[in-house]
Parts: structure tokens; C-alpha cells; sequence
């Protein structure tokens, strides 16, 4: 077969497991997720073969240090993703759950119930750890998953789906309820996103341009963010020494990630005491490249020169670019300007400034006084997540269970008929 029908059968296999999925308990569907997670425990050795694997052609191949980082399994990462599938096993099944109830004047009862959404393809790049998450909140949610990770990973994503896969049917997993598409061939996805009336939603999660090509491609529904353009404004009510500790954990905690700062705004009340600080810590002693805007160098000399595109710019490395605004109303409308509407912060001690930033900024998520790198579904107690929609339907944010269910409607009746 070819790979169109190779995808096509794929879908087809996934709509039946879907179906079974459907049937499963809770219960069951949480001995097998735990059964998954002791798989991953126990297949340990044989993931880290296979990720070593894919760091080194990542390296040979000029891979950043900051992607390199976010391919790499290290025993914390592998235990982080049984912990994230005993997690999920934890948290309460969202399928079956009564969202509302109501009784018309006619006595029909309306119940709207949450339901599986299907069959969900995942797209996504580098971070193979995304396996396992992908595939315990689909499965969790009686979901079909149909994972195609990015040529970077295929051996950590295939060592990572046979451990699931094989501790899955230990405690009844139904067949191809987990696929993986084991081509680096791009044309793989363009067939993946077009399987109308096979797959439900994809989810695509990775670079602004796999992200793009996905949309443009896709025949099914896609929720996504196209990239992470996060800020974080240092008001001049501030608490510097808390604004340093929370600029450096946005930035340089794990910069490869789609939650870091990408951009620092500071107001120019306190810039001259705020960035010299910056300038050291970051700049200095965490090998940050500055890029500042006109005030900013005023203040800071050695800092380079930034452009219009620094303000647009996902660097997904030690890079930042530093702007001085006059009021939090200007921080506001460079966000809103130049972000992608995923995470944004404020450091601020007034609840005026604070209540307008929240209000105003158009991101999915919006901090008070805390980093932007908290944006994150374990972070926020969903367990693993399967993504960051900056969408405005159907979801928004971190997405976990419920994201990943869609709602039916009964109707109970004693005979009504419609006149």
C-alpha cells in the first residue's frame, strides 16, 4: 500500500478502537494507564538507548543547545512521564460528567453530557516526552490517538509508544487505540489532517511553521498556538529583588520552551535602578544576549541594538529583548501588538495596574507577580497536558481532560410529541 492508504487505514483502525474506548470504566481505563506507566519504568534503559540515539544526530545535524535540550531524556524526564500517566490516572474522568440539566414546561428532561471527541491526531516536534502525554489524556479521555512526532525524535517516539503500547495490553488496552506513524516523510501529515470523517481534531504542537503548514493543510479542525511570544512588565511599583527572581525563572529556567519570556518590558520609572540588575544577573553571569530598545541601551550600553523583528521574535534561547515604556497602558499595547496571545505577566504592587493589565492584555493566560513558565497543564493540576491553544474556541490555555471531550445532549420524554 501507499502512504495514502496507509494513513486512510490507520483512521479506519482508530474509528474502531474509538468505539471501544467509548465502553471502557473509568476504573479500567485507570488500571491501564498505571499499567502504561510501569511499562515506561521498566523499558527505562531501552528509551534512553534510543533517545541517545536521537541526540546525536541532533547534534551532528547543528541542533541548538536549547532544542538538544528539549529532545533529551534523562531519567528525571523519563520519571516525570510515568508520574504524568499515574497522574492522569488520578484525576477525575470527565467522560459521562453531567455539564447541565433542565425540565421544559413540556416535561422533556435535557441533559448535556460530556462525550469523547473520537479520533485526535497530535503533530508535533523535539520533545518526545509529548508521547506519553498525548497518549494518556486521549486514552483517558476515550479518545483514539494517532501520534506523528518530528524526525528528530523517532527513535525516543517509538521505543516510548512500544512501552506504552505493551503495558497498555497487559491490562486491556484495545488494539490501535495508540498509533504512531513511524514515516519521516512529510507528506505523512498532509494525509494525517485530511482524513475527514477519520479524524476529529488535530492538534499540532511544535514550531510556528510545522504549526502553519498543519492549518493550511488540514481538512479537520485544528486547535493550536502558532508560537510563544511571552512578556513579562516590571511595573514601577515593582518589588525589584521579586522582579529579578521571576525574570530569571521566566527566561532562563528552560528558555526552549514556548512558556519562556521572550520579551521584558520595564517601566521607565525604575529602569535605571532594575536594568543594570538585569544586565548583570542575565546578561553577565547567564550568558542572556540583551537586545534593548534606544532607553534601554541609554542605560545599559553593552546591550545590543534591537530591531522591529526582535519584538515579534519566539527565540526559544538565551535571548531577550528589552523595551523601557512610560506606562503599564504602553506595555499593554506592545502586547497586545507584537505577542501571540499565550502568557504574559505583570510585576506590579498596584491593583490598579494589575486589574488593567489582566483586563486589557488579549493573552490565553495573564500572571500577577509569578513567571510565565507556570503555564503548563501539570503546573496548573490538570496532569499532563496536551497542549496550549492561544484559539478562542473551543479551548483556551493549557488544555487537559475536559478539553479533550465535546458534550451530546439527552433527552428523556414520556410520549411528547411536537405540535
Amino acid at each position: 500500500m501507499g502512504l495514502h492508504e496507509d494513513m486512510v487505514a490507520m483512521g479506519r483502525k482508530a474509528v474502531i478502537a474509538s468505539r471501544e474506548l467509548a465502553r471502557l470504566s473509568a476504573r479500567k481505563k485507570n488500571a491501564i494507564l498505571l499499567a502504561m506507566a510501569d511499562e515506561v519504568e521498566v523499558q527505562r534503559e531501552a528509551i534512553k538507548k534510543a533517545n541517545a540515539q536521537d541526540v546525536e544526530l541532533a547534534k551532528a545535524n547543528g541542533m541548538t543547545g536549547a532544542m538538544i535540550d528539549r529532545l533529551a531524556l534523562t531519567d528525571s524526564r523519563i520519571n516525570s512521564m510515568a508520574k504524568g500517566l499515574r497522574d492522569v490516572a488520578g484525576l477525575k474522568d470527565p467522560v459521562g460528567a453531567v455539564i447541565s440539566r433542565w425540565i421544559r414546561p413540556n416535561g422533556l428532561e435535557i441533559v448535556k453530557v460530556r462525550v469523547p471527541i473520537g479520533v485526535i491526531a497530535i503533530i508535533y516536534e523535539a520533545r518526545p516526552n509529548v508521547t506519553a502525554d498525548a497518549a494518556g489524556l486521549c486514552f483517558k479521555t476515550s479518545n483514539a490517538v494517532i501520534l506523528r512526532g518530528g524526525k528528530e525524535s523517532i527513535q525516543s517516539n517509538g521505543a516510548i509508544v512500544q512501552a506504552l503500547q505493551g503495558g497498555g495490553a497487559k491490562a486491556g488496552l484495545p488494539e490501535n487505540a495508540i498509533q504512531w506513524v513511524p514515516t519521516i516523510d512529510r507528506e505523512a501529515v498532509k494525509e494525517l489532517v485530511q482524513l475527514e470523517g477519520l479524524v476529529d481534531l488535530a492538534i499540532p504542537r511544535g514550531g510556528e511553521s510545522l504549526i502553519r503548514a498543519v492549518v493550511e493543510q488540514a481538512r479537520v479542525p485544528v486547535i493550536k498556538h502558532y508560537k510563544g511570544v511571552c512578556h513579562t512588565y516590571v511595573d514601577k511599583t515593582a518589588d525589584l529583588e521579586k522582579a529579578l527572581k521571576i525574570c530569571e525563572n521566566a527566561k532562563c529556567q528552560r528558555p526552549g520552551t514556548c512558556n519562556a519570556m521572550e520579551t521584558l518590558l520595564v517601566h521607565e520609572a525604575v529602569a535605571a535602578k532594575f536594568l543594570p540588575i538585569i544586565a548583570q544577573r542575565l546578561g553577565i553571569e547567564l550568558k542572556v544576549e540583551l537586545r534593548g530598545d534606544e532607553a534601554a541601551r541609554a542605560i545599559v550600553p553593552t546591550m545590543k541594538p534591537a530591531i522591529e523583528d526582535d519584538w515579534y521574535a519566539e527565540y526559544l534561547d538565551l535571548i531577550l529583548a528589552v523595551k523601557v515604556v512610560p506606562s503599564v497602558t504602553a506595555a499593554i499595547e506592545h502586547i497586545n501588538k507584537y505577542g501571540s496571545n499565550h502568557s504574559d505577566a505583570i510585576i506590579s504592587n498596584s491593583e490598579d495596574a494589575q486589574k488593567e493589565f489582566t483586563h486589557d492584555v488579549g493573552a490565553a493566560v495573564v500572571y500577577i507577580n509569578a513567571s510565565t513558565r507556570f503555564t503548563d497543564g501539570a503546573e496548573f493540576g490538570m496532569g499532563a497536558e496536551i497542549g496550549i491553544s492561544t484559539d478562542k474556541l473551543h479551548a483556551r490555555g493549557p488544555m487537559g481532560l475536559e478539553e479533550l471531550t465535546t458534550y451530546k445532549y439527552v433527552i428523556t420524554g414520556d410520549g411528547q410529541v411536537r405540535e
